[in-house]
């Protein structure tokens, strides 16, 4: 058992040294490979062959990403003022990476270039740590020049929504810096985990969030029309409808009716308006305080949602009956209110008022015939 530890540490470190120098070759190689892009682009041969650019017949002819052809023309363009750097990455203290951010640094800044003090911090900080560095570095030499900058990127800020085939909202878009941190600053306590048992990815977790803050901890206001049969969620009963979304499900229409202002307009079959009731609040100002103080956070078992950002729950729903009052009612976190509707779980209330969870049942198989 020793023997294999040793073989297998042996075997750890000699990949180590291999990985450190092959990525020392391809750092080499890129370096060549700037020189060779930016004497190229002085050539015609690409705006003969039909492109647009030099970079364009780069990133095309050679497989590259526009960022990755980007950052070696300029390395190879600003190179006359990187002898040193290139140097230190040539006897491996820095990579190719850390003379690629050299490079941009040099371009925005022009002549206040100070190659040594950004060649000290190249050699003490990752790639990455040392972009951060020197932004603060082009703030100091020219701070109009890095505001102006920031503000261009406020100009090119977009959101754009539209709807797939399904419903779902499609969403892209682009922040500058300031309002990116705004947007992580609110999402991210919102995108922790909710528990140990919390099996959502980061992405699920974030798209939770997002729908989260859009709601500010408090039940969506929103208009449903649909028939009593979809409220009560008989077979053959059709779909409800609500403003920007496709037809939703009876079991939607049951979760966002629990804790949520809803005006509904029920119709007939035959969709003639039978019932348009007024805006009401179906858990109420004064009681959704007193449950939020009884219950303090979220009551599916393990779950650590804070009460603002949970929903009321009838334990019986108040279409099949339920009252609406504390002690048929329980905080439940976005994520656990709609597993309990839309997924099938049930709660059950015991008698020293402890919540417990019943998964959804599932059927294997076809059930017995009358012959069986």
């Amino acid at each position: 058992m020793l023997d294999s530890v040793i073989r297998s540490a042996s075997d750890g470190a000699k990949l180590a040294l291999e990985l450190v120098g092959l990525r020392q070759e391809i750092d080499r190689l890129e370096l060549r490979f700037s020189q060779a892009a930016a004497t190229f682009a002085k050539t015609t041969f690409w705006d003969d062959e039909g492109s647009n650019s030099a970079l364009d017949w780069i990133r095309f002819n050679c497989r590259m990403t526009s960022n990755a052809a980007a950052d070696r023309l300029t390395v190879g363009d600003r190179l006359a003022n990187l002898g040193r750097s290139a140097q230190t990455m040539e006897s491996g203290e820095i990579g190719f990476a850390h003379l690629a951010v050299m490079a941009r640094t040099a371009e925005a800044v022009g002549e206040a270039f100070d190659e040594d003090r950004l060649l000290q911090l190249a050699k003490l900080n990752s790639p990455g740590k040392f972009h951060y560095k020197c932004l603060h570095y082009r703030h100091a030499v020219d701070a109009k020049a890095y505001a102006d900058a920031q503000e261009r990127l406020a100009e090119e800020r977009s959101l754009r929504m539209s709807t797939a085939e399904d419903g779902c909202l499609l969403i892209s878009g682009l922040l500058d810096p300031v309002g990116g941190a705004a947007v992580r600053t609110a999402l991210e306590p919102l995108a922790r985990p909710s528990g140990e048992h919390d099996d959502r990815n980061r992405e699920q977790r974030y798209a939770d969030a997002i729908v989260e803050l859009a709601g500010g901890g408090k039940p969506a206001n929103i208009q449903v029309t649909a028939t009593i049969e979809t409220l009560k969620g008989l077979a053959g009963a059709t779909a409800a409808e609500m403003e920007f979304s496709l037809p939703i499900s009876s079991t939607s229409v049951q979760r966002m009716a629990c804790d949520c202002s809803v005006t509904r307009v029920l119709l007939s079959q035959e969709s003639v308006t039978i019932d348009v009731g007024r805006s009401k609040r179906v858990v109420s100002g004064g009681l959704s305080r007193a449950l939020k103080a009884r219950d303090g956070s979220c009551r599916w078992p393990g779950c650590e949602r804070s009460a603002s950002m949970c929903d009321g729950h009838h334990l019986v729903h108040w279409i099949d009956g339920g009252e609406t009052n504390l002690d048929n009612l329980v905080l439940l976190c976005r994520r656990h209110h709609r597993m309990v509707h839309e997924g099938g779980w049930q709660l059950v209330k015991t008698e020293d008022q402890t919540i417990v969870t019943v998964g959804p049942m599932v059927m294997f198989g076809m059930p017995p015939g009358p012959d069986q």
